[in-house]
């Protein structure tokens, strides 16, 4: 298991040197860099996953990725989950002793070599829930995103996603690998006995199919992004009744579907004849 002495993620960054170049010259520093790293998770003593991942948390990553995908339910299932010494693999031990891994995955769009067993076709039953929540507090939200990204702002070239109510961030994580951040808050929210169904999850990372499937196993109502949706995740998260919302900056956003979350009483939107058009209804 990992040192409690030492900060969870103190094992994401390495020391680096590196030569910086500008207009007046050259200048050798001292810093880190983000670490990456093979990462196994075992489940009864059978391989499941190897994945590309920043080496923190690697419990929260094994235990949110069999619930992502499927395998587990919650952590009432987990006999135990041990971090290896060396940092290289995860071994979980289920109560039930008939775990059968899956014959086929899919290798996903995410960075870092993401993988899942889900098939992304899958149908879930749309999303009901009566969350609400207000520009303002969705832009207070992703400041407390940008705050909470410890990593990042050591070392650069991480992802960071949060776990919110409409109120203040639950959960944070950091990962290589933008969809590792959310099986990271899965699994922390196991870990914790925290509740994700209609909360909201920020993140710093690309909306891929995969994230809005995540996202949906984890019955979160509110997606939201500092970056871009795809087409696929904007098609899922229109079927399964999910807010999406793209580029989500200090003073804008993008909401892709389900606009009727996202609470004001109006909004003037410069429409190409220059007419100002009132609420958000029709935005989708």
């Amino acid at each position: 298991m990992r040192d409690s002495s030492k900060h969870p993620c103190d094992d994401g960054v390495v020391p680096a040197q590196y030569t910086v170049i500008t207009r007046n010259g050259a200048e050798v520093v001292d810093a880190e860099v983000i670490h990456e790293r093979l990462v196994s998770i075992f489940v009864n003593g059978q391989e499941l996953a190897t994945i590309m991942c920043s080496p923190c948390l690697q419990d929260a990553l094994a235990l949110g990725f069999l619930a992502n995908e499927g395998v587990i339910e919650s952590l009432d299932e987990v006999r135990a989950a041990h971090i290896c010494p060396s940092g290289a693999c995860v071994d979980v031990w289920l109560r039930s002793a008939d775990f059968e891994p899956p014959r086929r995955m899919i290798l996903t769009s995410g960075c870092g070599g993401g993988v899942t067993f889900t098939d992304l076709s899958e149908t879930f039953e749309p999303l009901h829930s009566d969350l609400r929540v207000t520009p303002d507090q969705l832009w207070n939200l992703m400041d407390e995103l940008n705050q909470s990204a410890a990593l990042y702002s050591r070392a650069r070239g991480v992802h960071t996603a949060n776990l919110s109510t409409t109120d203040h961030r639950l959960l944070v994580a950091e990962d290589v690998g933008r969809h590792n951040t959310v099986d990271k808050l899965r699994g922390l929210a196991l870990q914790q006995g925290i509740e994700t169904r209609d909360q909201i999850l920020l993140t710093s990372g690309r909306i891929s199919s995969e994230m809005i499937t995540k996202a949906r196993r984890m019955e979160i109502p509110i997606v939201a992004s500092h970056t871009s949706p795809t087409s696929l995740s904007v098609a899922l998260a229109k079927e399964w009744n999910i807010t999406l919302i793209g580029y989500l900056r200090r003073n804008s956003m993008n909401i892709y579907t389900q606009p009727e979350r996202v609470l004001l009483d109006t909004v003037s939107t410069g429409s190409p004849n220059g007419r100002a058009k009132e609420g958000i209804s029709d935005v989708g």
